[in-house]
């Protein structure tokens, strides 16, 4: 019979193997969508050639119309210059080969690599993507846990009408309302942005004072919607658990309630909290773009909405290759972790 490591391996190499064809299908797919949206580069350098042609007739009565047109030998060397020209298989697979090699290409945009313009949005998000994570399991689960323990108690029913007052309310519209009256109106933090100019030249205690006057709004608006989740999960859990048999029997025993309580329901209500832990990597890529338009972030989140917007196709892929293999690891590390609090798990 196989140990549980051996187990473990053999189940984590499965899941790896079966990642690929699931990346393959992803990308294909949307890469498929892409070849046939309107309004890509060629489009736009039509209407931008429109627009500088009038596009109508002259104010004369015999006026005539001025229609710049791309002429067809230029219109072929800019549709190889932007991959149009091949059948959509065979760009798929150069593009697939290059994403192997870590070539994702260049931004339409930004004249720029793609992963140099990713990378460069990365540490804001993933800053963003940490805070909000800590925060969020650090004051949901031992919240959720006074809330189970005080259940129908006035803490309870206190904690429950905040929590989902703030669920109900959206992030975006919770941040514009607090910027307006915070840093508009009273002036008590910053506008917007990640940091203050002459941000480098801070000591380092300016530096950190700096990043967290910047930071607290916008953490307000990113937790609002997940403590009501968060907390009302971990609460259910125990509840459930506080009256199953096995607390019951161990309480009959002469356990101790705190122990039968803290010890026992609790680990098992720590399950259905694993499972949410491998989607806490997508907050590291996605955030929101609403969020970080209020706030004038520049985050991942809205560098991929203005990709979409402006039809910067290798963006996009990027940003696709990216979050679907952080999505794809984060399901794999939620199993992990279900595994490691739940032994009942078994590899097969």
């Amino acid at each position: 019979m196989k140990s549980r490591g051996e187990a473990l391996r053999e189940y984590v190499i499965r899941r790896i193997l079966l990642m690929i064809p699931t990346f393959i299908g992803i990308t294909f797919l949307t890469f498929l969508v892409l070849q046939f949206v309107p309004g890509g580069q060629i489009d736009q350098l039509r209407m931008q050639l429109a627009g500088a042609g009038g596009g109508g007739e002259t104010s004369g009565g015999g006026g005539a119309r001025i229609q710049l047109e791309i002429p067809d030998d230029q219109l072929a060397q800019l549709r190889e210059y932007y991959g149009f020209d091949e059948p959509v298989h065979v760009a798929y697979g150069e593009w697939l080969w290059n994403t192997v090699r870590l070539d994702l290409g260049t931004s339409f945009r930004y004249s720029e690599p793609v992963l140099t313009v990713i990378a460069d949005r990365l540490p804001v998000s993933i800053f963003y993507g940490v805070l909000t994570a800590f925060f969020t399991y650090a004051i949901c689960i031992p919240l959720g846990i006074l809330k189970a323990i005080k259940h129908r108690a006035p803490i309870d029913n206190l904690t429950s009408a905040l929590i989902f007052l703030g669920y109900a309310i959206p992030g975006f519209a919770l941040g514009a309302v607090l910027s307006n009256l915070l840093a508009v109106h009273w002036a008590i933090f910053p506008l917007g942005g990640f940091t203050s100019e002459g941000f480098e030249q801070l000591s380092l205690g300016g530096k950190i004072g700096d990043l967290f006057m910047h930071s607290v709004l916008p953490l307000i608006a990113y937790l609002v919607g997940s403590f009501a989740i968060a907390t009302m999960l971990m609460k259910n859990s125990l509840i459930e658990n506080m009256s199953a048999d096995y607390v019951r029997t161990a309480l009959a025993k002469g356990l101790s309630w705190r122990r039968a309580v803290f010890v026992h329901a609790l680990r098992n209500s720590l399950i259905p909290m694993a499972t949410s832990i491998g989607g806490l990597l997508g907050i590291f890529l996605t955030g929101s773009f609403l969020i970080e338009r209020v706030f004038a972030i520049n985050g991942v989140g809205l560098l991929a909405f203005e990709a979409i917007q402006a039809r910067d196709f290798p963006v996009v892929m990027g940003f696709l290759v990216i979050s679907s293999l952080v999505l794809m690891l984060g399901n794999l590390l939620s199993d992990l972790a279900v595994a490691f609090v739940d032994p009942r798990v078994r590899f097969e």
